[in-house]
């Protein structure tokens, strides 16, 4: 194959993996989240971000994050739509991306280069930014809504601490997986 050819390839590899995972990021979410109420949403949704920021880092991740929110929104929409969420959607994505992208590979242990990442992007993303967003939305005071989604952070920490980095050393291992990734 010539080089032409080759990144023609991987272009469309690519473009069909991030189609892929935004597909999979909106089921997650908006079909089957583990635990889903107004005050309370505990799910699996961060995994297609950190997959697609693992494998083509900030950019992949961002895009997932973006893309699936505001598809997610306009096909199964749960409340109004509201763009902050989207930015803290690509938000996780850039943080995941400079963690879990191919530049950092070997700069941390596999546990702290989730771990980092999950606590911005839970406490920062979470608990704070979206926290605002719900209490800017419904003219709710944030300490009051605040309060109720520190269960839901500590939970979320816990869940994707443990499961981001079980993926990350899977896919080291599956040979099509580190295709994909150069």
């Amino acid at each position: 194959m010539q080089k032409n050819e080759k990144q023609s390839f991987n272009s469309l590899v690519m473009v069909a993996t991030l189609a892929m995972l935004i597909a999979l990021e909106i089921v997650l979410s908006r079909l089957v989240p583990v635990i889903n109420s107004q005050q309370l949403k505990i799910s699996f949704a961060f995994l297609p971000v950190a997959i697609a920021s693992y494998l083509y880092g900030i950019k992949g991740g961002a895009a997932v994050g973006g893309i699936s929110d505001v598809l997610g929104a306009v096909l199964f929409p749960v409340g109004d739509f509201f763009p902050g969420f989207t930015l803290t959607a690509i938000l996780q994505g850039v943080v995941f991306g400079f963690f879990l992208g191919k530049k950092s590979d070997g700069k941390f242990n596999a546990f702290l280069r989730a771990f980092i990442p999950v606590m911005i992007t839970q406490i920062c993303g979470s608990l704070l930014l979206n926290t605002f967003w719900i209490s800017y939305m419904y003219h709710s005071p944030f300490i009051g809504v605040l309060v109720p989604r520190i269960m839901q952070t500590v939970a979320m920490i816990a869940v994707e601490s443990a499961v981001i980095p079980l993926f990350c050393q899977s896919f080291s291992k599956i040979r099509s997986i580190k295709m994909l990734r150069n």
